[in-house]
């Protein structure tokens, strides 16, 4: 049986969202920060054992005060961001060892944005079977809307077919022991530009099984996102009062 630890990156400083005091994960709203909604969709999941949260380092003091706060008694550890996005995960994945218990067979790591609090218990239940069946796996959402490549001019390329493409969301999960080695192999030959764990993983010759997720599992980087997530968050509050 394995063990199952998320790894929240809230390493951030949010500059599309134009907010110069508070980064985008500590934005609250009814009152709330947005990481706390994420992080409690992990901690009130039976099936994760554990949560390693990336952070922002001058911001980890704050963090300690809110996982005391909302009782959010999953969070063994919180630690610093690196200079990359790639960086950053490596150090919550490299944390995320020291916590893998020995007696389980082996550990799935789910690596997940803390700007990312409408994700839901079925959809990291289906990651965790997803990557014990079968291995490295991304939750995706249909692509709604045409895709194509740009060249530098700003003329429009190839044009794809949107049936045949879906949108890479989160989490991202994996073998711990799988993906650690292979951001170690990336590290150890310089390269340190992959936009997320999956390119890396990919790269290296894994293949990624895709997992469907909520349409609603976006992504809040613009202040748009963040009142798309309001309206999202207040309809499904909606629906639960009327008992649907």
């Amino acid at each position: 049986m394995s063990m199952n630890i998320a790894v929240i990156f809230a390493g951030g400083a949010g500059k599309r969202m134009n907010t110069r005091s508070v980064p985008k994960q500590f934005l609250k709203l009814h009152g709330k920060p947005v990481l706390v909604y994420t992080l409690e969709n992990f901690q009130n999941h039976p099936a994760i054992d554990a949560i390693v949260l990336v952070c922002i380092a001058s911001w980890i003091d704050y963090a300690e005060k809110l996982i005391e706060t909302y009782s959010l008694t999953k969070v063994v550890s919180i630690v610093p961001g690196g200079t990359t996005g790639q960086r950053s995960i490596f150090h919550g994945l490299d944390e995320a060892r020291k916590y893998a218990d020995a007696d389980a067979q082996r550990a799935v790591v789910l690596i997940h944005d803390g700007v990312r609090p409408m994700i839901d218990a079925p959809t990291i239940t289906a990651c965790i079977e997803s990557v014990q069946a079968y291995g490295s796996a991304v939750t995706t959402t249909p692509a709604v809307e045409t895709i194509f490549i740009h060249d530098d001019d700003g003329e429009v390329g190839e044009i794809f077919n949107r049936s045949h493409c879906a949108m890479a969301r989160a989490p991202q999960c994996f073998w711990l022991d799988e993906i650690y080695a292979e951001h170690v192999k990336a590290h150890r030959e310089g390269k340190d530009d992959f936009i997320d764990s999956a390119m890396l993983m990919q790269h290296y010759g894994h293949k990624l099984c895709m997992v469907d997720g909520p349409v609603e599992n976006i992504k809040i980087t613009t202040p748009t996102d963040f009142y798309l997530f309001r309206a999202l968050l207040d309809a499904r509050e909606n629906m639960q009062i009327v008992g649907l």
